[in-house]
Parts: structure tokens; sequence; C-alpha cells
């Protein structure tokens, strides 16, 4: 398995017991983690599957797991702060305007006044709301993903149209 090919599920942040059990904080919402069998953890740059023994829900973003051959608190330091991911295609499918991040990078963004204004490189979701930003031969242009604004998604035609209010871009 290639990171490429994998959604970042988050980070294991803490140990719960001493029998190897920890904490990892979900950096996503649209998990089934109850039919989680295996994480991919990233040892030093490379994914590494691990099968879970036991799995619940602890705190409302919070998974506490239990690791197959992770059994004792040393075993468990080893493993503390590294990123999880699962594959993309046990992502459940999103209809409608709903749409995962690594989704629309590529895609076409569009204005119902300006047309086309360029192409998402990357979503920052690390501010209070997530921006796309998108890229055209001039600059790069940065824009909130408000709901409100998102007028369309066409996987299809790999495109995003949004109605921004006037005056956030300028081209």
């Amino acid at each position: 398995m290639k990171k490429q090919d994998c959604f970042y599920l988050g980070k294991i942040v803490s140990k719960f017991s001493f029998k190897g059990e920890i904490l990892l904080k979900l950096d996503s919402d649209e998990i089934d983690f109850k039919k989680l069998k295996t994480i991919f953890l990233d040892i030093d740059g490379t994914i590494v599957p691990y099968s879970i023994d036991n799995i619940k829900l602890h705190k409302s973003s919070l998974l506490r797991i239990r690791f197959e051959n992770i059994d004792n608190e040393e075993k468990a330091n080893k493993i503390l702060k590294i990123k999880t991911y699962l594959p993309i295609k046990d992502l459940p499918k999103l209809n409608g305007n709903k749409f995962y991040y690594h989704e629309i990078i590529n895609f076409t963004v569009l204005d119902l006044s300006l047309g086309e204004i360029g192409k998402v490189i990357k979503v920052n979701d690390q501010t209070s709301q997530p921006i796309i930003v998108v890229s055209n031969k001039a600059n790069e242009i940065m824009i909130p993903l408000v709901d409100d604004f998102i007028i369309e998604l066409n996987r299809t035609e790999k495109t995003l149209t949004f109605d921004l209010p006037e005056g956030l871009t300028t081209l």
C-alpha cells in the first residue's frame, strides 16, 4: 500500500492503559470505526498495516484501540505521535455537493459571475474555515469552503462551481 492510495485518518495521541492500548485522535468524521480491522501507520515514511484486536469510541473524536502484537506500554510508546491512514477505496461514496478534500484536487473552479478561476491545488483545513487554494496563470486565490457558496460539484467534468460574493476574489 502506498501513501497516495490512502487518506489521513488521524494521529495516535497517547497511551490508554499499561496493556498497550492507545488513543487515536480522528481527523475524519465519515468513518464507521466498528468495521475497521486494520489501520495503516506511517512508520518512518512507510505505510505499515496494524491489525486491530479491539476498538471503541472514547469521547467524541478519539478511538481507543488495542492492536494485535502491542500488549504493553513499551510497545505502545513506540507508536505514539504516529500518523494513521486508511485506503481511499474504503471511504463511503458521497453524493451531490458533498466531497472529500482530496477528491477535488485538480478540479476546475468556476464562478457564476467571473467564469473560470483556476484549478484547485490544495485544501487548507487547518484554519477555522477550510480554504481551497486555486491556481491560475497569474496567481493563487484562496476561497473559503462555505456550503452557501457552492452551487455544483460535477465529478464527471471535474468542476466545482461557486456563487462567490462580489469582491471575494479579483482576477
